[in-house]
């Protein structure tokens, strides 16, 4: 499977009570397909996996898989503490009829390069899908550092990795030591550059609200190498991408911006806490700017 376009991590949206809004998950995933993204990922962490119960999480998966009827990929997450967890739902995305996986390494447990290579061959064992790995070391501690990306470089399933360390270097050494596993973007702020080091997707959450921003920008770097219209694309993104990071309010911004579309996002689960109504006024302005700036851009939409 070769990864390319924009991957779109599904928010879960919420009753006030905190049940899952069959509805509204409808409605985003029609709107996602309609603006033509190219993947939807379940499971995510914008889909506040962490916050869900085993149970739950297969549910979404089948929901998802009838919802998206096969008109694009569903890529399915299997981040647990756990290696067994981890397994579990790799064993049901195989088993709804997933098109592929994302594996990152287990949080808080600290592992070393060999014990996330060992996890992460366990969990393509059970799925033997399409792997994309995924490098956040601000959220788990640690690095898929050498030891682990030569180990999983043998296995033709590990396809893609999503790199989120926002380490530049990171990214130089991925494009050039490691090409057999395509880049994928999982840094906002540094599209541009991920583009320009050949990067071929993109998985970014804030095109659950701004499908033709992010959908923009791919086609101005990866698909047209017009980089010039790039830049312009991104400068007029940036004061959004800011917004999301600053303050630990991104999902609750994503699932904002969701709602400002005419879908009922609802309140994230705890312990996570809605926007308060400044917080709200500036992504609603900031979203505006964006969203009129890249509509003056020559060609953007």
């Amino acid at each position: 499977m070769q990864f390319e376009g924009i991957y779109t991590p599904l928010i879960t949206p919420y009753h006030a009570d905190f049940s899952l809004n069959e509805a509204a998950l409808g409605e985003t995933v029609e709107h996602l397909i309609a603006a033509g993204v190219h993947g939807l990922i379940v499971a995510g962490t914008t889909g506040e996996y962490y916050a869900q119960s085993m149970e739950e999480r297969v549910d979404m998966m089948r929901r998802c898989k009838a919802l998206i009827a096969g008109r694009v990929p569903m890529i399915v997450g299997t981040g647990a503490i756990r290696t067994e967890d981890s397994v579990a739902y790799a064993e049901a995305a195989r088993e709804v009829g997933a098109d592929a996986i994302l594996i990152a390494t287990p949080p808080y447990a600290y592992p070393t390069g060999r014990e996330i290579a060992l996890h992460a061959l366990a969990v393509d064992r059970a799925a033997n899908l399409p792997a994309m790995l995924y490098n956040y070391p601000g959220r788990m501690s640690v690095d898929m550092d050498e030891e682990c990306l030569d180990r999983l470089g043998r296995s033709p399933n590990f396809c893609a990795i999503k790199e989120s360390s926002g380490d530049i270097n990171r990214l130089h050494m991925l494009a050039r030591d490691y090409p057999h596993i395509a880049l994928s973007c999982g840094m906002d702020d540094q599209a541009l550059e991920f583009f320009a080091w050949g990067a071929r997707s993109w998985v970014c959450a804030g095109s659950n609200f701004a499908p033709e921003a992010h959908l923009a920008l791919y086609r101005a770097c990866a698909v047209d190498g017009d980089f010039a219209r790039g830049r312009a694309i991104m400068s007029a993104m940036l004061p959004l991408m800011r917004v999301l990071e600053q303050g630990g309010k991104f999902i609750q911004c994503i699932k904002h911006g969701v709602t400002l579309r005419g879908i009922d996002a609802g309140p994230p689960r705890k312990p996570l806490q809605p926007l308060n109504k400044d917080d709200k006024r500036a992504l609603d302005e900031v979203i505006r700017t964006m969203t009129a700036t890249i509509a003056a851009i020559p060609g953007a939409l």
